[in-house]
C-alpha cells in the first residue's frame, strides 16, 4: 500500500477506537443498535437512500429518511462507498477487496467474487451505470468493471509498461514480467469514480500523482485531464561540466517560485540534466560517479534558490535522481543505466523544474456532462466546466481536508474535517461560509454529500452515525440520525 492509500484508509476509519468490538449482529434484526462511521450515501430517489461504512454497516431508508434501518451484511469489514443503480440494485466496496451487492434495496447484502479480493486490494469507490454495468476503483490502479450484474469482473487497472516512468525503479523481477507480456500494476491510488446512470455515456475518476481521466464511453477508453494553471519553465541550461544555475536564469526560476509559494497543495519537481557530451566524457560504465555528481549539484543548486525564494523545502521533489545502485540492476537488466541516461539526456546540460499536480483528491462529481467539481486534502477544489478536460484550482479560507463536493442549480457544497462546510453561489468559482444556523454544530468529520434527482433532498453523514437532511437544496440541513433530543430540536 502506498503511504497516500494507506492515508485515505486512515481517514477513513479515524474513529475505530469508540466501537465496541463484542457486539452481535448474528441476528436478523434491522434495529440500529450503535451508531458506525458512516462514509459513503447514495440516492436513488426522494424516498429511498443508502449508507454504509465502520464495521460492515449499512443503513437504509424507504421514507425520505425519516427512519433509517440496518442491513444485513454478513461482514464487519469496513465499507468505503455505495452506488445504487436504482431502488432496487447496487454496490458497496470496501476493505481487502470486498464487493457486495444488493437486490432488495440495501436490506440484505450478497459477496461477490473479484479479481481484487484474493489481492487483498483495498476498493475506495463503485458507480453503478444500471443494475448490470458499474465500475470499481481502488488502490494498485484498480479499475475493474462488471457488465453482469458482479457475476464477472474485467480487470482494466491501471499497468507499468517498459515506457512509464516507474519502469526504471522496478526490481528486475518485475521488469522481467513487464517485457514478457505479464501484469504489474501501477502502484498509485484511485480514490474516486462517477459515471452517469444510464442512459448517461460519461465517466471521471480522480487519483494521486494527478490522476484525473474522463470517459465519453462508460469507461472503454479514457483520457487524461489537463490542470490549468500549471507553471512549467523551460529546461535551464548550465555549461559543460558547470554545477550552478547561471546568473541570467536565476531571476526566472526566483518568479517561478514566486507564483507557486503560496500553494500548498502543489509541490516543485527538480530534475538534473547531462549532455551527450557529459555522458560521454564522465559516465563511464564501471564508474559513472562523476556524472552523477554533476546530475544532483545542479538539482541541489536550484532547490536551494527555490526556497531561498520561499518555497518550503517539504515541498521541492528530486526526479530522475542518479541510481548509486545501479550495478544490483545491472545482472538481470544489463541496460539499466543507458537507459536511465537517456531519460536524463538533454541537448544541452541542465536542470528542469516544473508543478507537480498530486494533490490527495478524494470526490469528483458532475452535476451535467459538463460542470463537475473535485475536492481534496488541504481545501483544494478543482472545477471544470468542460466535461473534466480540463480543471482550475478554486480557493477556500481553510486547509483542512474537505471529503465531499456535491453542486445543485445555484449552489456547491463542500463538507470535511472538523464540521467544516463551504458553499459557493457561482458554480464553484468562490466559497464562502454557510449562513447562520444552516447546519448543526458539529465537531466531527462530515465524510459524504448527495442529493436526489430533484435536486432539494439531499444528505450528509459522517461519523457516529450522523446523517443530516435537507429539504431546501442545502441552505438549511437538520439531524436525522441519531435522532436529536426533544430540546435539541426545539
Amino acid at each position: 500500500m502506498t503511504w497516500r492509500s494507506a492515508t485515505l484508509v486512515a481517514l477513513l476509519v479515524a474513529a475505530i477506537g469508540c466501537h465496541d468490538y463484542s457486539i452481535d449482529f448474528s441476528d436478523s434484526g434491522d434495529e440500529i443498535r450503535i451508531f458506525d462511521d458512516l462514509y459513503s450515501i447514495s440516492i436513488i430517489d426522494d424516498s429511498h437512500a443508502v449508507t454504509v461504512g465502520y464495521y460492515g454497516a449499512v443503513y437504509w431508508t424507504a421514507d425520505g429518511g425519516q427512519n433509517w434501518r440496518r442491513g444485513q451484511t454478513g461482514t464487519r469489514t469496513s465499507l468505503y462507498d455505495v452506488s445504487m443503480a436504482d431502488v432496487n440494485h447496487g454496490w458497496a466496496v470496501g476493505q481487502r477487496g470486498l464487493i457486495l451487492r444488493t437486490e432488495d434495496g440495501g436490506k440484505t447484502w450478497t459477496p461477490q467474487a473479484n479479481p481484487k479480493r484474493e489481492e487483498g486490494t483495498h476498493l475506495f469507490a463503485v458507480s453503478a451505470i444500471d443494475a448490470d454495468t458499474a465500475w470499481i476503483v481502488g488502490e494498485w490502479g484498480t479499475r475493474i468493471l462488471t457488465r453482469d450484474g458482479g457475476a464477472t469482473w474485467e480487470d482494466n487497472s491501471f499497468a507499468v509498461s517498459e515506457q512509464h516512468p516507474q519502469f526504471v525503479w522496478l526490481t528486475p523481477q518485475e521488469q522481467e514480467r513487464v517485457r514478457n507480456g505479464q501484469v504489474v500494476y501501477d502502484d498509485v491510488s484511485v480514490n474516486d469514480i462517477q459515471c452517469q446512470r444510464a442512459p448517461g455515456t460519461r465517466c471521471w475518476l480522480i487519483g494521486e500523482f494527478g490522476y484525473i481521466y474522463y470517459s465519453r464511453d462508460r469507461g472503454q477508453t479514457w483520457l487524461k485531464s489537463r490542470v490549468e494553471g500549471s507553471v512549467e519553465m523551460d529546461p535551464i541550461p548550465i555549461g559543460y561540466n558547470r554545477l550552478e544555475v547561471p546568473d541570467e536564469y536565476m531571476e526566472g526560476l526566483r518568479d517561478f517560485a514566486i507564483q507557486v509559494k503560496d500553494d500548498s497543495h502543489l509541490n516543485v519537481a527538480v530534475a538534473g540534466l547531462v549532455s551527450a557530451d557529459e555522458i560521454r566524457d564522465f559516465g563511464d560504465n564501471e564508474d559513472p560517479s562523476e556524472l552523477f555528481e554533476i546530475l544532483e549539484a545542479r538539482a541541489q543548486d536550484a532547490r536551494s534558490i527555490l526556497e531561498d525564494a520561499g518555497v518550503s523545502s517539504d515541498r521541492v521533489r528530486f526526479r530522475g535522481q542518479p541510481p548509486w545502485d545501479f550495478e544490483d540492476y545491472l545482472e538481470d537488466d544489463p541496460q539499466f543505466l543507458s537507459r536511465y541516461l537517456e531519460g536524463r539526456l538533454n541537448e544541452t546540460g541542465g536542470v528542469f523544474v516544473s508543478v507537480l499536480q498530486n494533490p490527495i483528491l478524494f470526490t469528483v462529481r458532475f452535476s451535467d456532462d459538463d460542470n463537475g467539481l473535485i475536492s481534496g486534502l488541504g481545501g483544494v477544489i478543482l472545477q471544470s466546466e468542460d466535461g473534466g478536460e480540463t480543471w482550475a484550482y478554486r480557493k477556500i479560507d481553510r486547509k483542512q481536508g474537505l471529503f465531499s463536493v456535491r453542486a445543485v442549480p445555484d449552489r456547491a457544497i463542500a463538507i470535511g474535517e472538523k464540521g467544516l462546510m463551504r458553499v459557493s453561489l457561482d458554480g464553484g468559482v468562490t466559497w464562502g461560509e454557510p449562513q447562520d444556523g444552516a447546519i448543526p454544530s458539529i465537531f466531527t468529520y462530515m465524510r459524504d454529500v448527495d442529493f436526489g434527482p430533484d435536486q432539494r433532498k439531499g444528505f450528509i453523514v459522517g461519523q457516529g452515525g450522523r446523517i443530516l437532511r435537507t429539504e431546501d437544496a442545502g441552505y438549511q440541513w437538520k439531524q436525522v440520525l441519531p435522532k436529536p433530543a426533544a430540546s435539541d430540536e426545539a
